[in-house]
């Protein structure tokens, strides 16, 4: 059965490329970035060095980066569509009293200057000579130096600096929960390009793609700030916070008042992290010696429920593990970021102060992520059903597992939901790309349980 599943996932991704007889090829990127965070006025700056393979038989002349937090400014794309569309991201909107009626303001538009997110890119090169770049929204358009002949490679460097938003979205600053820094989305990141061309969509809502490669990632940062992230920490007898060896006593200078903190990821799509001073942080032994993180706020009040997630969360990747196959990292980190749950790279940032109910199926649905996007690796902003479709489903499968009376068919509110939609008569096509649905519902309904 498993076999035959897999196949299908492949078929499904390779379907396309096989019938036009095109031997497949992916591109990959290592990155190398070292990065200082000023956390009294929420600056950082960064430097990147970028070797880019182009496995593809197209020379390319051009390439694109995201720049996802130019996306909460006023008037950004994403800020007209919270504003336009009908059934806004409550999470992303204010309710006000305008002249005795309630009405519903998107929270991106009245950001203050020192509020905002921005990404600010200067001195790109290729190999050493200037690029020509041009900033359109979130998007970075590089005119290269010399063209990217078919499988060779080239090294950009670049230099940035940005602003962490106050949290709107996933990615923030002082968020709802009290956690000071969820940086999801941060770095400049290279845009996919595959056999449909250059994957550079603005970003506006939803979901995000990359290029498979190599993290090598140091982040300076005030020394009381426990950090939490993709990757396996380089240095941790230099770190402390949980981190360092059993029996090892970290002392740091009188004269340190920050400390840098080196991760390195291979073979992911993406880097994020998160950092706060009252972070307490627990790891337990999971399936196959990997080290399960848990980084939540020191408040009483929620404790007792990341304690209880603990044991939970070991049972349900040995289960993804022998339903799917062997997560394939070392490490994995669930992390407190305020805000939703959202999957990324040996790791999610995920809401903290929920019922434990709440805070487990978010858990067990960030994990199942690592297969369904960070191992498959699915365009989901494409097809964002290949993502959260396969991964509610083993979501919903791990969680009945786990209860001690089982449910005849634990997908029976999927169907529901589903049909539901029918009979609203909103259901669009499911090859509508995520962020272009007309409603929030009909995208949610038929990209997690259609």
């Amino acid at each position: 059965m498993k076999k035959i599943f897999l196949f299908s996932l492949l078929s499904l991704s390779f379907g396309n490329l096989l019938a036009q007889n095109v031997p497949y090829w992916q591109q990959h990127s290592n990155y190398k970035m070292d990065v200082v965070m000023n956390v009294k006025n929420y600056q950082y700056k960064g430097k990147q060095e970028l070797v880019y393979a182009n496995n593809s038989p197209d020379t390319l002349k051009r390439v694109y980066y995201h720049l996802f937090n130019n996306a909460f400014q006023p008037d950004s794309e994403m800020d007209a569509r919270i504003q336009s569309i009908n059934d806004p991201d409550k999470r992303m909107v204010d309710t006000i009293k305008v002249g005795g009626k309630s009405t519903i303001q998107s929270r991106i538009k009245y950001l203050k200057t020192n509020e905002i997110g921005y990404l600010n890119i200067s001195n790109f090169k290729q190999e050493g000579i200037i690029a020509t770049t041009k900033t359109v929204g979130t998007i970075l358009e590089v005119t290269l130096a010399k063209p990217i002949l078919p499988h060779s490679k080239t090294t950009f460097t670049l230099d940035f600096e940005g602003q962490v938003p106050v949290q709107i979205r996933r990615s923030g600053r002082n968020n709802r929960e009290g956690v000071a820094l969820s940086m999801a989305q941060w770095y400049p990141k290279i845009a996919e390009f595959d056999f449909e061309g250059w994957h550079a969509d603005p970003y506006i809502a939803r979901e995000f793609q990359g290029v498979w490669g190599d993290f090598d990632v140091k982040i300076t940062i005030d020394k009381e700030y426990v950090l939490g992230g993709t990757g396996y920490l380089q240095n941790p007898n230099e770190i402390g916070h949980g981190y360092q060896d059993s029996g090892i006593t970290v002392k740091y200078p009188n004269t340190t008042k920050t400390l840098t903190w080196h991760f390195y990821a291979p073979m992911v799509h993406d880097f994020a992290w998160a950092a706060d001073k009252n972070y307490l942080h627990d790891v337990v032994k999971g399936p196959n010696n990997v080290d399960l993180h848990f980084l939540y706020k020191n408040n009483p009040k929620i404790i007792d429920n990341w304690k209880s997630l603990q044991p939970k969360m070991v049972a349900v990747m040995d289960l993804y593990n022998k339903t799917v196959g062997a997560y394939p990292y070392k490490q994995y980190s669930f992390i407190q970021g305020g805000d939703g749950g959202m999957e990324y790279a040996m790791c999610t940032l995920m809401l903290g102060n929920s019922k434990f109910e709440s805070l487990l199926g978010t858990a067990a649905h960030e994990l199942a992520h690592s297969w369904f996007q960070h191992v498959l690796a699915s365009n989901e902003s494409k097809h964002p059903w290949m993502d959260e479709g396969f991964t509610s489903y083993l979501e919903d499968l791990a969680l009945n597992e786990l209860h001690e009376k089982k449910m005849e068919n634990p997908f029976e509110s999927a169907y529901k939901a589903y049909y539901k939609l029918v009979e609203s008569g909103k259901e669009q096509p499911q090859t509508t790309h995520g962020d272009r649905y007309d409603e929030n519902k009909p995208y949610s309904v038929s990209s997690y349980y259609k």
